[in-house]
């Protein structure tokens, strides 16, 4: 059993697609694998396939039901916001206990696990925790999904920086080439390497599919399991 949790230096990163690359490689390599995304906001039931749930289930070759929804994703709200704003506008909010406990209980299952943030590493979740105390209760090492684009590198840094600083392993950045990025993404990586230490640091180029990255994400894959760095 090994759990990880996924994590990013902001919204539309690319946690989702990072998660779902790596469930569907081990599930090509016969490995047990399982994904949980307890909170996300944003969620429209009528174009529940295309989101973040529906995406973690079709990488796990379930079908995208209410009810497995509900099981995947228990927190969902409507609004494109943060968890404490959407929670907010609607009818209840998040039961940070509650979300620990089922976090646990998943992580408790064979296999690996891969348990996906909202947004990024601060994120509020309710009045006074954020993602990053979410983290800290689960202390299962993370794999940090940052970008290309101009500004990526002092995020990347000050995420690994106050992640380290509370005792929590950054396993892997992973860097997800980001549209349309007016940075080359070899100079980011570069300037990266030059500051994150013995942190391991993968790339994921610009791709239309999954098909198209099958080989990048069994070299992340290979990265995290070994603690290697890769070009």
């Amino acid at each position: 059993m090994s759990a990880y949790f996924v994590t990013a230096t902001g919204t539309d990163i690319g946690k989702t697609f990072v998660t779902a690359g790596l469930v569907r490689h081990l599930r090509d390599s016969g490995e047990p694998v399982a994904a949980f995304k307890p909170v996300m906001s944003g969620f429209d039931i009528a174009t529940a396939a295309v989101s973040d749930a529906g995406v973690l289930l079709d990488a796990l070759g379930d079908p995208i039901t209410p009810e497995a929804i509900e099981r995947l994703s228990p927190w969902r709200f409507a609004a494109p916001l943060s968890p404490d704003m959407a929670a907010a506008r609607e009818a209840g909010g998040i039961d940070f206990a509650a979300l620990v406990t089922r976090c646990r209980e998943v992580i408790a299952t064979s296999g690996t696990v891969f348990v996906e943030g909202v947004g990024g590493v601060m994120v509020p979740l309710d009045d006074t925790r954020t993602v990053l105390d979410w983290m800290t209760e689960l202390d299962v090492p993370l794999i940090l999904v940052t970008g290309s684009y101009l500004g990526t590198i002092s995020h990347t840094l000050t995420a690994v920086d106050v992640c380290q600083r509370r005792g929590l392993t950054v396993a892997t950045v992973v860097l997800n080439e980001s549209d349309r990025s007016t940075v080359p993404v070899a100079d980011t990586l570069a300037s990266l390497r030059r500051f994150l230490g013995g942190v391991p640091l993968v790339v994921i180029p610009r791709v239309r599919s999954w098909i198209d990255a099958k080989t990048d994400f069994a070299r992340t894959w290979d990265t995290i399991n070994g603690n290697r760095a890769e070009n």
